[in-house]
């Protein structure tokens, strides 16, 4: 199933690349994947990263991927899914909100994702500075500094794992400690 998910996510994701790079965007789900590979072996979960962006930004119904990988795949890459009709701020909002009742599944695939996306801008920060935040559709670092650490909030049952660990690391890195 595994093996299908990366040949899907690839052709949904095939020509598209990372924000403000030349990165095929397809290395995100795949980085997604390993990082949630590295906290269990639940194969629906590894599934669920590999297209957890697939309806948000390739046009994939939840009905088609039910289908294709049945009900708790679905179920999970929808749980990960933001309403691209609302601004920066609601989507975060609403993801931020949604976190506080979230399974512990659904915390553990959007710690991986965040992460994921937070190696790259940490990454980039070190090249760019503060130029990397004018890539992405909310300019201002403080907005991303208050969402990548109420991230980790809700994220804290997760603390144990070694991804969690990195990623509220690459806040303070990011961020600033404390901010």
């Amino acid at each position: 199933m595994v093996e299908k998910a990366v040949s899907f996510a690839t052709k949904c994701h095939e020509g598209t690349y990372r924000k403000g790079s030349q990165i095929p965007y397809i290395v995100h789900p795949l980085e997604t994947a390993v990082i949630v590979s590295l906290m269990t072996d639940d194969e629906e979960l590894i599934c669920a990263a590999l297209l957890h962006d697939v309806i948000e930004d390739a046009g994939v119904t939840e009905n088609q991927l039910e289908e294709e990988f049945g009900y708790r795949v679905a179920h999970l890459v929808m749980e990960e899914t933001e309403d691209k009709t609302k601004s920066w701020k609601e989507r975060k909002r609403a993801t931020l909100k949604h976190l506080e009742h979230a399974s512990k599944e659904v915390k553990i695939l959007v710690l991986a994702d965040k992460l994921s996306n937070l190696r790259t801008t940490a990454r980039d920060y070190l090249l760019m500075g503060d130029e990397i935040w004018q890539r992405f559709n909310e300019k201002d670092k403080l907005q991303h500094a208050w969402y990548y650490t109420t991230i980790a909030a809700r994220l804290s049952e997760l603390d144990s794992f070694t991804a969690y660990k990195e990623y509220k690391a690459l806040c303070d890195q990011v961020f600033g400690a404390g901010e």
